[in-house]
């Protein structure tokens, strides 16, 4: 026992792991792989993972430090799982410990036991009686007893405002010991009876085909691309092999790309089952994510929903897993561990032999090139659900037309027509404030942000300029910094410009903004469903979250005011993303018996991307974007790594990638590293300022994965022990999709 060595992964960026002697009278047995141990580090105590034990240690024995306490008695991470951010850490080539980090809950990276929840339960105490003279003049007290008297068992604390139960009177009883509060831990009634709750749609022979496609699969690892045309009922396939799932007494871990689009989600889907369901999201609390984590931990949530780091939530028996919108570029974490759940989705159902269904009605080029060459099983949906026509485009030359805060003369024309006819209006843009930005008719001054290569935002409501890469704000000027003129100009047109001039212009509807500013507060994006929902004419104005997933059928026109943002952007992937953008923004319309219409205003409306996309479809598209990629030896043909650096100095990010690029062809000469490796760079970054500093990046390219990993294994080490690794940020980035 003496000479065991654990070997734990702790919260620190470095990728390695740190030896440490068995706590005092812990027997072996009980140091399992994935269990947590608190340890000294440095001067203060932090939680780490062990991930094996050794007979000796490279680290003398005088300098070996015994861990303090063994926090579990049992893994905490099943094997499978544990075994996923094992190759997580290696492939995204971060550290273990952080990677770890991220696959657990706050408050057990914190030590905090990984035990269901303890909750009070008030109980009449026995012989209490409701004629007890003390209550004579108490009838809230007299009331609250006697609902406690109708619940032998007690009643949660939890559940005391269902009851409409006043804690204060509850307290006063128990002063007159009347009633008395216990602790128990949270129980889980046992699912009793069918799993539906509400009957299910009928299937078309599409979808049809696509459920006992997925279904026949169940025990076994097979991906497969759900394709289908927005509002082809996706979710209705979704549903039925959920249930098929539960019914085979399996979980099931449905991940989605925004928060925004948890409320909802959840809702349908507890409409429909009658079964546990825990949502996972940053925006719950510390203690609601950990009951989360736990119920789907111990099977007693059935079906598991959630953003991105839902993928690392443990199940007990896991049977299928569902990546709605997987296109979306909310999928990938830009920050620490730059995974992409989508990708880690497919490794976890590897790792677990699950079948696991992507879906999109616009899919990734990299999901169609993988369903092309064979490795994932495509599934089409080619026809609206419920008998509903796609969408009608009109694409809208606006060149030599005048626009009215970005809306123009037949626009308007077309949005009168629809709200009186008592149907709803969709206008997108992908801008949120007021305008882009402040300009000043005298001089030419532009608000720039001082930190940042960039623009500052006019938010007028809040009268002020703000900054969306930095975060920097500050009070909207009433004379120009520069020549003290006061004739300061609001230039372009974002979210709140265009509600304010669409509540001018159609005064008897009212107009609904939703967009990241005006649904930050608790509950609003949920009070404007509820208004769009009541299905009155009215104008929804917004950007992307208005795009995702949402089901709105009295929308039957939608308006996206400027189309031309990714026809000519540096980044490769931009006129991708805008593809699918107008695509799932058109799909709002006309999803239900009514015909949609979309009208796009750009400058460029012979633009033959535009062109083919409206009056060929996505896939048409796709097809096209491919073969360019192709040529161009761009992903998915190719795999990226991204060296990113940033420093207070200029140029001083480019020194460090200067030496980071002489190391990595040094290793290509030394290791001989076959499959095509280009060193691209070092460059400034498309944006070389952000928040007060100077960003470069170096750019790898290869034509095969293997090489280019086993290149960068070798070349991180090498990094950290560069002169000025310590003086400069820099992260790496695998499979990175934002290049700036």
């Amino acid at each position: 026992m003496t000479n065991l060595i654990l070997r734990l992964a702790l919260p620190s960026p470095l990728r390695r792991l740190f030896d440490y002697r068995a706590p005092p009278g812990v027997p072996a047995s009980a140091l399992q792989p994935g269990t947590r141990l608190r340890v000294p580090f440095g001067r203060r105590e932090v939680v780490g993972v062990l991930v094996e034990t050794a007979p000796h240690s490279d680290v003398p024995e005088d300098k070996l430090k015994a861990a303090l306490q063994l926090l579990d008695s049992r893994p905490l991470l099943p094997p499978a799982l544990f075994r996923l951010c094992l190759w997580t850490a290696q492939y995204y080539q971060h550290s273990l410990g952080d990677t770890l980090s991220w696959a657990l809950p706050v408050l057990l990276r914190q030590g905090e036991p990984a035990e269901v929840r303890q909750e009070q339960v008030w109980t009449q105490v026995p012989g209490a009686s409701l004629d007890d003279p003390r209550l004579s003049r108490a009838p809230r007290q007299r009331e609250a007893l006697r609902t406690l008297a109708q619940h032998p068992q007690g009643v949660p604390h939890s559940l005391l405002g269902k009851l409409e139960l006043n804690r204060d009177s509850l307290e006063l009883l128990r002063d007159k010991g009347l009633v008395q509060v216990s602790v128990r831990a949270r129980t889980v009634k046992p699912h009793h009876g069918g799993w539906l709750a509400q009957a299910e749609l009928p299937l078309n022979a599409e979808q049809s085909a696509a459920t006992e496609a997925v279904r026949a699969s169940f025990g076994g690892f097979r991906p497969f691309l759900l394709a289908g045309v927005t509002g082809s009922g996706k979710t209705e396939v979704y549903l039925q092999l959920i249930r098929q799932t539960l019914e085979a007494g399996k979980q099931a871990l449905v991940l989605i790309p925004e928060i925004n689009l948890g409320p909802q989600t959840l809702d349908r889907f507890a409409r429909r089952f009658n079964a546990r369901i825990a949502l996972l999201h940053s925006g719950l609390n510390d203690r609601e994510r950990l009951d989360a984590w736990l119920a789907a931990r111990d099977g007693d949530a059935e079906i598991v929903i959630g953003t991105r780091s839902a993928l690392f939530t443990p199940l007990k028996n896991p049977g299928l897993i569902i990546v709605d919108e997987e296109h979306d570029a909310s999928y990938k974490q830009q920050e620490g561990l730059r995974y992409h759940a989508r990708d880690l989705a497919l490794m976890r159902a590897r790792q677990e032999n699950l079948p696991i269904l992507l879906g999109s009605a616009t899919p990734s080029l990299e999901s169609l090139h993988n369903a092309a060459t064979g490795r994932y099983a495509l599934l089409k949906l080619t026809q609206r659900a419920g008998g509903a026509q796609a969408p009608r485009f009109l694409r809208l030359d606006v060149k030599s037309l005048p626009l009215d805060s970005g809306i123009s003369g037949p626009l308007q024309q077309a949005m009168r027509q629809t709200l009186e006819a008592g149907q709803q209006v969709l206008v997108f843009l992908n801008r949120r404030g007021f305008a882009p930005t402040l300009f000043c008719q005298d001089c030419g001054w532009i608000s720039q942000c001082p930190r940042c290569d960039a623009r500052m935002t006019v938010h007028q409501r809040h009268h002020e300029l703000r900054c969306h890469h930095c975060g920097h704000a500050e009070r909207t000027p009433h004379n120009c910094p520069k020549c003290n003129h006061v004739d300061l100009r609001p230039l372009g047109t974002g979210t709140e410009r265009a509600e304010e001039r669409l509540n001018t212009l159609f005064p008897d509807y009212p107009v609904l903004r939703i967009d990241r500013d005006s649904t930050a507060r608790k509950g609003a994006m949920e009070q404007l469903f509820t208004t769009i929902n009541k299905g009155e004419p009215c104008v929804l104005v917004g950007t992307q979250m208005l795009a995702k997933g949402h089901h709105f059928p009295r929308v039957t026109l939608v308006a996206i005011l400027d189309a031309d943002g990714g026809l000519f952007s540096a980044d490769f992937r931009a006129p991708e993303r805008m593809a699918q953008m107008i695509v799932q923004v058109a799909g709002r319309a006309g999803r239900a018996d009514q015909p949609g219409r979309v009208i796009i205003q750009s400058q460029l409306a012979d633009h033959p991307l535009l062109v083919q996309l409206t009056e060929q479809g996505y896939f048409a598209f796709a097809e096209q974007a491919l073969a360019e990629r192709r040529a161009a030896g761009l992903p998915p043909f190719s795999h990226l790594a991204l060296l990113r650096a940033e420093a207070h100095r200029p140029g001083q990010a480019e020194g460090f990638l200067d030496l980071a690029c002489v190391e990595a062809e040094a290793l290509l000469e030394e290791l001989q590293v076959a499959g095509g490796i280009e060193l691209l760079g070092p460059v400034p970054a498309p944006m070389e300022r952000r928040a007060g500093r100077y960003r470069a990046q170096l750019l790898l390219q290869g034509n095969s994965r293997a090489p280019l990993h086993r290149l960068l294994h070798a070349w991180l080490p090498r990094l950290e022990q560069l002169p000025d690794s310590r003086a400069v940020r820099w992260s790496l980035d695998v499979d990175p999709i934002d290049l700036f």
